[in-house]
């Protein structure tokens, strides 16, 4: 990257438009650090905004007693921010160089940018099945979810028999919490034995409302307006299936959005970035700092990254105050932390 290319010197700039992101850019907004946003340009999986941007009835964020729609939230974090002066653009960080301060950001369209410290909220996206009808349910709201926690004390799941798919520690987590909701819990696995710890496992196939469809895929989410039923097919024998329920919760995991982070901060063996102190949002290079589901493999909640990106801003006006680094022109090397 040419220095003539380059379109200007920022403070702090955050990639990313979810929760994490929006909270980080209100308080470096708050704190007159004129904070810029790369929102991201899009894609089929994921939009500006996030996951929430794919979700109907918010009911576990604080401050909303009637709940809120996730699309309706993410529309006031953003403006909230934008209010006290962050500015923002469309567009996809697809290169940082992170070896060089100020840190160099390259855009899909081109767009070159200097960042005095960097704050990464990129997000994680959720595996689906790939299944046509689930997407289209799962963005109306008709019964299809990727997320228990946040969605499965939702009226309409409530005295239904509810689907899991999954096989591992996390699907026996949403199994268990369902059953406080649900009528009856069905898991759906593709083996014949569980993938999750032996005590998680244990706990789910003793429960009296859990039982298990073993060696079962789903080959199709059938429902127009709301789920009605699955179709599965056993991968032992091939024989087709129906399984009337009220809700599928997916459960097979996340993708960090990191993939571009790759050589730019250390990133853990799964995948998400690696934050070495713990408490902290500080990645292996000094100035970075990382917040939300990009960072976090264990709660992925909206109010837990909006919290990290409070930390992220925090930490990095502290980290610039006591470097000077906002108004010091010249290049140099920085130090990684091992």
């Amino acid at each position: 990257m040419s220095d003539s290319e380059i379109r200007g010197r920022e403070t702090v700039v955050i990639i990313g438009s979810g929760p994490a992101a929006w909270t980080a850019a209100l308080y470096a907004a708050r704190a007159l650090m004129e904070p810029f946003v790369f929102e991201g340009a899009g894609s089929r999986t994921m939009i500006p905004g996030g996951q929430l941007m794919f979700t109907t009835e918010v009911e576990n964020y604080p401050g909303f007693k009637d709940g809120v729609m996730g699309p309706d939230l993410m529309m006031e974090m953003r403006e909230q921010a934008l209010g006290f002066g962050t500015r923002s653009i469309w567009e996809d960080v697809v290169d940082i160089d992170s070896g060089r301060y100020p840190f160099r950001l390259l855009s899909n369209t081109g767009t070159q940018v200097l960042a005095d410290s960097l704050i990464l909220a990129t997000g994680a996206n959720a595996k689906w099945l790939g299944l046509k009808n689930e997407e289209r349910l799962a963005q109306s709201g008709g019964g299809v979810s990727a997320c228990a926690v946040c969605d499965g004390a939702l009226p309409h799941f409530r005295g239904n028999v509810l689907a899991v798919v999954g096989g591992g520690d996390s699907a026996m987590e949403d199994s268990l919490y369902l059953t406080k909701f649900a009528e009856q819990v069905v898991i759906i696995h593709r083996r014949d034995e569980f993938r999750a710890s032996k005590i998680m496992s244990e706990r789910a196939l003793t429960h009296d409302k859990i039982r298990v469809e073993w060696n079962k895929v789903v080959t199709e989410v059938l429902g127009d307006e709301t789920i009605t039923a699955l179709r599965l097919e056993d991968t032992v024998s091939g024989e087709v299936s129906e399984l009337e329920v009220g809700g599928m919760f997916v459960a097979i995991g996340h993708t960090p959005n990191a993939g571009f982070l790759n050589g730019v901060v250390e990133l853990k063996d799964n995948g998400y970035v690696e934050t070495p102190m713990p408490w902290r949002t500080e990645t292996s290079v000094p100035g970075i700092f990382a917040a939300g589901d990009v960072m976090d493999d264990y709660f992925r909640q909206a109010v837990t990254a909006a919290g990290t990106g409070c930390m992220a801003a925090l930490e990095a006006e502290r980290w610039l105050a006591h470097r000077g680094a906002a108004g010091n022109e010249h290049s140099e090397e920085l130090v990684v932390r091992d």
